[in-house]
């Protein structure tokens, strides 16, 4: 775990300090302790000739239901080599020792332009709806300023010049842009955004999840046990947790996610009842701009995708959503119907994605 842990540390958050005993520590409770030893679902470890760790491949098994069928599917995430110079088929040996284990499916959201290579190598398939990222700007001239001070910080001390440039565009107000969100009266006005504890936000995606036909075989405490993991994520913001509800009180959707005032929001999830999808996405974006960010945005399905068009949306590929199965009418469900891919059945939910350790 120590090599696992400065590999991680090293390839994947581009930092020169070693590993400390916090990310070692996380990394064994999310690959050893949640291994399937019973099915022998495990991550990979690539080892040099001199005994050295120069690759890592960490799968999270995950229970998954398809048409009345148990299936095991492995969730292929972390994934990090070394020495691509020296021995550039690790990676490929790495993916394909994982591909030929015992699980009935394999995937992997947040898939390279390399790694997505390797994948399609072994007759993987990627599904393009599920690989964009959804952008909405709320303030543009804000929303500049933070893209531009993500790599030089001195530029937020024009933060008092982008305020103004923002307050002259909203005056204009009349209908949504692409430039910025107005807030207007629509159908979300009959619905109310309210926090949720995990209880509550579990038992919910329990039931909004049985819509799709394959999906993970989630049941409450699984689900609950996630979200807390899901409450550190220091590097993206506050955590927004909420259920939409009707006016009868009635819950028609959820989303989870992570913002600060004047930063960038990141949604991890957002699910919805059949028809209900716009509804929840407006109390998000509405959300998030009451909160005072400059943009939110989040990983597409395709019920999210089809209920986004109009709402000014820009969309973007940063990574892939890569799935493998021999059985055909599996992955002929992966690859033609719907399954729940992304956010909490994938691996956003993890403290690797948006957390500090130590």
């Amino acid at each position: 775990m120590d090599a696992v842990a400065d590999l991680f540390q090293r390839l994947l958050r581009k930092s020169g300090q070693p590993a400390n005993d916090d990310l070692k520590a996380y990394i064994h409770t999310l690959f050893l302790d949640g291994a399937n030893r019973d099915a022998g679902l495990f991550s990979r470890v690539h080892v040099r000739t001199d005994g050295t760790v120069s690759g890592f491949l960490g799968v999270l098994p995950v229970e998954m239901q398809f048409e009345g069928r148990r299936l095991l599917a492995a969730n292929c995430g972390t994934f990090a080599c070394d020495d691509r110079d020296s021995d550039p088929f690790a990676g490929a040996r790495l993916l394909r020792d994982v591909l030929s284990g015992p699980q009935d499916l394999s995937f992997s959201e947040t898939s390279n332009d390399i790694s997505t290579d390797m994948w399609r190598t072994m007759r993987a398939g990627v599904l393009a709806s599920y690989s964009l990222e959804w952008l909405r700007i709320l303030k543009p001239a804000a929303f500049a300023l933070e893209a531009v001070a993500g790599k030089v910080s001195a530029a937020r001390l024009l933060s008092p010049v982008a305020k103004l440039g923002d307050a002259i565009l909203c005056r204009r107000g009349g209908k949504q842009t692409w430039s910025h969100y107005a807030p207007l009266a629509g159908k979300a006005d009959a619905f109310a955004a309210t926090p949720a504890d995990n209880a509550e936000f579990a038992a919910l995606g329990v039931e909004l999840v049985a819509q799709f036909p394959l999906r993970p075989a989630w049941d409450q405490p699984t689900l609950e046990a996630m979200l807390k993991h899901a409450e550190r994520k220091a590097l993206h913001g506050e955590r927004i947790q909420h259920i939409v509800r009707a006016r009868s009180g009635k819950p028609v959707g959820l989303y989870l996610y992570y913002g600060n005032p004047g930063g960038i929001g990141r949604a991890v999830q957002v699910m919805a009842a059949p028809g209900q999808e716009a509804i929840v996405i407006d109390c998000l974006i509405r959300n998030a701009h009451e909160r005072g960010l400059v943009a939110v945005r989040g990983r597409t399905q395709p019920q999210l995708l089809q209920a986004m068009i109009g709402k000014k949306c820009a969309f973007l590929h940063t990574s892939s959503t890569v799935v493998h199965a021999r059985d055909p009418a599996i992955l002929a469900a992966l690859t033609h119907g719907q399954p729940f891919l992304n956010g909490l059945a994938g691996e956003g939910w993890t403290r690797l994605i948006g957390d500090r350790f130590g």
